[in-house]
């Protein structure tokens, strides 16, 4: 019994002592951290006709800001939207109303500011311009490098045309 206890003794600080380096897989996190840094901030100017009344890109606009991505999404995406994007995946939408509260909202957050009524108060007021919306949409970080709002335009999460039609549901009456 002495002999056993001894020899596992042995054994088990062997077993302690022995260099498992080779074994272990280290990735290096400098690489992984650098694929996920975001890209700088990006400053985008609003193309001209960017903002519309026209119902069909509001209607585009309300779809992606109501919306999380193509596969949960509510009702039929409406014309010139794809539930899929060129690869085939759900195609991500803005899901906006996580955070945002907006006329029809169904659980609008509260972690964003409230954008009902948002022409009205503060495009109309002067106070903002469409530009800053469509910015806004764009890249937030342009004003605030500690935002927790999703970075569109810059990680071509959304197209020009999709950030256009965004800006235009939101200053749009509801």
């Amino acid at each position: 019994m002495k002999k056993s206890l001894t020899l596992s003794l042995l054994l088990g600080v062997s077993l302690l002592a022995t260099d498992y380096s080779s074994v272990i897989e280290v990735p290096d996190a400098s690489k992984i951290i650098e694929k996920d840094l975001l890209a700088p901030v990006g400053i985008y100017k609003m193309p001209k006709g960017c903002v519309t009344d026209d119902p069909k890109a509001i209607a585009r606009g309300s779809y992606m800001f109501h919306n999380l991505n193509g596969g949960n999404a509510k009702g039929e995406a409406p014309e010139g939207l794809k539930k899929v994007d060129a690869n085939g995946e759900d195609k991500q939408y803005g899901n906006c109303v996580a955070c945002h509260n907006i006329e029809g909202a169904v659980g609008g957050g509260n972690v964003g500011p409230d954008l009902t009524a948002y022409s009205e108060m503060f495009v109309k007021t002067g106070i903002r311009d469409r530009q800053f919306v469509y910015q806004k949409i764009a890249d937030p970080r342009v004003d605030n490098p500690n935002t927790n709002m999703t970075v569109n335009l810059t990680t071509k999460l959304f197209n020009e045309r999709e950030i256009c039609d965004m800006t235009s549901y939101i200053l749009s009456p509801k």
